[in-house]
């Protein structure tokens, strides 16, 4: 029996989503970050995941997918707000130069993620904090009350 191997198809870009936001959220886990996904703001907008520290800040990460998804997707720039610190996340083979040089930087895949690039801190006013805790606090237990089938 002969074995033949063959390039693999590349991943399509919500194959790469998934899998850069699974170890982002994995990495900040792994740093004392409670995550969720898909987090809608109070500005109507949606966060691809946002994560709760140990000392109640809160942290935003957007993920790119590709060049065409940063070019066309300007939203991130709206959530300085509602976060302490933001940072992209995006897989190894993203051409990370294009990325401005402020936020933090993530490059990660379905297992892990590593921390390039600090995130500046801004701490949020505290009725804010506050705020988005409850928020974030609430969609946690809702979620959670979801998968219990509750």
């Amino acid at each position: 029996m002969d074995l033949v191997l063959t390039t693999c198809a590349p991943a399509s870009r919500p194959q790469i989503t998934q899998a850069v936001t699974r170890g982002a959220a994995r990495l900040l886990a792994a740093l004392g970050y409670a995550p969720l996904t898909e987090v809608c703001l109070p500005n109507g907008r949606r966060a691809d995941l946002m994560a709760l520290g140990r000392r109640g800040d809160l942290f935003i990460v957007e993920v790119k997918s590709s060049l065409e998804d940063y070019r066309t997707d300007l939203k991130w720039r709206e959530y300085a707000p509602y976060c302490d610190a933001f940072a992209f996340a995006v897989a190894p083979e993203f051409p990370q130069e294009i990325l401005p040089e402020d936020p933090g930087l993530i490059v990660a895949d379905a297992f892990g993620g590593a921390v390039l690039r600090e995130a500046p801190v801004a701490s949020l006013a505290g009725a804010r904090r506050k705020a988005l805790t409850v928020a974030f606090g609430r969609l946690a237990a809702l979620r959670a009350g979801a998968a219990l089938s509750l």
